[in-house]
């Protein structure tokens, strides 16, 4: 149609995902969601942030860094706001920048505001259990 605006919908390619979260059921539902959805991705999944953190320092083949993760908050060992602060130290020296979402059962508003303070890290809070538009927002950039 002529003078009206065309919307390009971008897929962003995501090759490699980390999902930390303890919740084995959660892992099992994502998986499901993944794979209703069609969207292919190799998804590694942590029970806590420090298998996570340090999965990411020992990865020899750097191309092997996830591009996007999801991040719980509350974990036992190392909880999603410990694994940002330690995320956020290693961020200078990898070579690939990596979209992180924070997916919580928690709409506490004192971890709603914390997210906000990690802003130059993590792209947006999401409130479990995840679903088709939510992964839209993630998976999808309009």
């Amino acid at each position: 149609m002529r003078g009206q605006p065309l919307k390009f919908i971008l897929t962003m390619k995501i090759n490699n995902m980390y999902v930390i979260d303890d919740d084995k059921i959660y892992h099992f539902l994502f998986k499901n969601l993944l794979k209703q959805n069609k969207i292919d991705v190799n998804a590694t999944f942590f029970p806590n942030g420090l298998e996570a953190i340090e999965h990411i320092k020992k990865i020899e083949d750097k191309d092997n860094l996830p591009e996007l993760i999801l991040l719980d908050v509350n974990m036992p060992i190392m909880n999603g706001w410990q694994f940002l602060e330690e995320y956020n130290k290693l961020r200078g020296v990898l070579p690939k920048p990596c979209t992180i979402y924070m997916i919580s059962s928690s709409n506490n508003d004192v971890d709603i505001n914390k997210a906000k303070e990690f802003g130059d890290v993590l792209k947006d809070y999401f409130l479990k259990p995840i679903c088709k538009e939510d992964l839209d927002k993630i998976f999808v950039v309009s």
